[in-house]
């Protein structure tokens, strides 16, 4: 990924970002949201625990439109069938926009599988799964999601698995007009995250921790106050306002994201909505006009 992480550097250095957040603690940008005692504080690293009784989970203090938000985690260790730990954005209401990264836990020695979902206006069942190329409960590995008005971009250690483009002149919604917020958390799912439901969750191995560090919110702050027409426009570039999500390089991936993405489908995906015909008789349009 050095192309790409020197063109996100080339950008931090080469202009005046307005509007912009940057953290790596977890107090300064997030709070937990529930079951408080499910939390453990050690230093930089957040451990988030689930057991019997609860999960947990926690939410980003502002809402966000555009930009890249990265947090490292380290997935549960050992026998994690029926848990999923989750990473995602999401606007409220009904009709909400969603990006999410879930982590599908199995029985020992099975990769993990991420599930990666978008929702448009309320309307999700766009799954794609995959196995990972490496042990994430080993070592801390970073989970990102960018997006700005062209598309949305779900990366891995900075390679892109998965691309949501903007294809709006194909008469398709994009979610470019609800500001976000940032959510993390862990629950067991056993009757369906692990080989559909067939592992249940063995709580003599509890508790599952997922452990984090590395918050990093590079995005447009939003306050409650401001209108959703509003926030867009306030976090567009015009004039001498300049964001680093709105340069031409950011609008598509360059070629050696382009190979890597293609690299990630071709030996790592295990599902795509797109070619499930059993759910999707005819093709979902999206899939149509947009196929890597």
């Amino acid at each position: 990924m050095a192309v790409s992480v020197s063109l996100f550097l080339g950008f931090f250095l080469g202009l005046v970002l307005v509007g912009l957040v940057s953290s790596a603690k977890f107090d300064q940008l997030f709070q937990p949201s529930w079951a408080n005692d499910h939390f453990v504080y050690e230093g930089e690293l957040l451990k988030l625990k689930l057991d019997s009784y609860s999960g947990a989970g926690f939410s980003s203090k502002s809402r966000y439109m555009f930009g890249k938000v990265t947090i490292q985690i380290k997935l549960v260790e050992g026998d994690s069938a029926g848990t999923v730990t989750a990473f995602y954005m999401s606007s409220d209401g009904p009709n909400h926009n969603e990006f999410d990264f879930e982590f599908l836990g199995n029985t020992t020695g099975e990769p993990y599988t991420i599930q990666t979902n978008i929702y448009v206006n309320g309307v999700g069942n766009r799954e794609q799964r995959l196995n990972l190329w490496f042990d994430p409960t080993k070592e801390f590995h970073s989970y990102s999601l960018f997006w700005n008005q062209r598309h949305v971009l779900f990366l891995v250690d900075d390679t892109p698995i998965r691309v949501h483009p903007n294809m709006e002149n194909k008469g398709l919604p994009f979610p470019k007009d609800q500001p976000m917020g940032v959510y993390s958390s862990i629950w067991n799912a056993d009757d369906w995250a692990t080989q559909g439901g067939r592992v249940k969750t063995d709580w003599s191995h509890a508790p599952f921790i997922a452990t984090y560090t590395g918050f990093n919110i590079d995005a447009c702050e939003v306050p409650v106050s401001v209108a959703a027409t509003e926030s867009a426009k306030n976090c567009s570039s015009s004039g001498v306002k300049r964001y680093w999500w709105d340069e031409p390089t950011m609008a598509e991936l360059n070629v050696h994201q382009s190979h890597q993405l293609k690299w990630v489908r071709a030996r790592h995906m295990v599902y795509d909505y797109c070619t499930d015909t059993a759910r999707f008789p005819v093709m979902p349009l999206e899939c149509v006009h947009h196929r890597h």
